[in-house]
């Protein structure tokens, strides 16, 4: 895979808002603490990893 194909927005935009949405999930799940205090920290990574992400070529 040549490093040009590999940094396509696409994909990567869909798993950064895959993150998000799940870091959303676990911070509205009343049973699990663990996946309430790892929630913040999914949530932000996906919204830097977006940022950073739409900023890569079609």
């Amino acid at each position: 895979m040549t490093p040009k194909r590999l940094f396509r927005r696409g994909p990567w935009e869909l798993l950064a808002t895959l993150l998000i949405g799940l870091g959303v999930v676990m911070m509205m799940q009343p049973f699990l603490l663990i996946l309430y205090t790892w929630s913040f920290l999914v949530t932000l990574t996906g919204t830097v990893m977006f940022i950073t992400v739409s900023h890569f070529p079609d």
